[in-house]
This record gives C-alpha cells, sequence and structure tokens, in this order.
C-alpha cells in the first residue's frame, strides 16, 4: 500500500508487531483534548487504500481505558477510492485535559475487504429467527 506525504513532519502509519492487524496512526502534532470535547486530527499524509478494501480507523483500547480517548466515528472509512488527508476525529470523554505529545499513536486503520453489492427493493425477505425484538435483539 502506499502513502503520500502531505507535510515533511508526517507519520508513516505502521505496525508495532508483524502479526497486528491494525497500522498505527500517529500525530505530527500535539494535541489537547478538553474534557468532553473533540476535534479532527489530520494526519498529514494520504493513502491508497487497495481497490476491493476499506480502511477501518479504530480507536486504540489503550489510550481508551488510560486516558478517556476514543474514535468519535469509530470505525472511520477511509475508502479505497479516497486521496484527501486522513484525519481522525478524536473524542476526550474524561473529565481531565488529555496532552498527546508528537507522535502520539491515535488510532489504528485495519484494512478489510468490502463487498460492493447493489441494494434492490423486494416484497419479501428470507425468513430467519432474527430480528422480531428490534435491532438485531435475540430476547
Amino acid at each position: 500500500m502506499k502513502a503520500k506525504k502531505l507535510r515533511n513532519d508526517a507519520i508513516l502509519p505502521t505496525r508495532a508487531h508483524e502479526d497486528d492487524a491494525g497500522l498505527d496512526l500517529s500525530t505530527p502534532d500535539e494535541i489537547t483534548l478538553a474534557p468532553i470535547s473533540r476535534k479532527l486530527v489530520k494526519l498529514g499524509f494520504s493513502i491508497a487504500v487497495p481497490k476491493g478494501f476499506v480502511g477501518l480507523v479504530c480507536p486504540r483500547s489503550g489510550l481508551a481505558a488510560k486516558q478517556g480517548i476514543t474514535v468519535l466515528n469509530g470505525p472511520g472509512v477511509v475508502d479505497a477510492g479516497y486521496r484527501g488527508e486522513v484525519g481522525v476525529i478524536l473524542v476526550n470523554i474524561s473529565n481531565e485535559n488529555v496532552l498527546l505529545p508528537i507522535g502520539s499513536k491515535v488510532a489504528q486503520m485495519v484494512l478489510v475487504p468490502c463487498s460492493f453489492e447493489n441494494v434492490s427493493w423486494t416484497l419479501n425477505l428470507d425468513d430467519t429467527d432474527r430480528g422480531e425484538n428490534g435491532f438485531g435483539s435475540t430476547s
């Protein structure tokens, strides 16, 4: 997969370990998030997600557990055809200011194959045992 620097200080998405599913996304800026606030964090690069895949921008569990920072629209979506700057909408759900230094891993991108099925109206769907209680609930 190819990434293009839009800023000289952009940090290339990388895996911390060879078998990690997610590519760590790091901020080239120092970020301060006030309590119960959100911020679009631009990462300084664009990326060419392979055709037939989607890049899902997901929260980092350690950041959420330790500091109350998560991805607001998690997962965010980076489509294969998107060539704009990659950004992450972070939200601070804690009651304290959180400072993220330059180079902080703020999210992770997981590449997932996706289907391009079209949707059409029908009068009937196949019967299943699910869906009678609303929102996919079985109880």
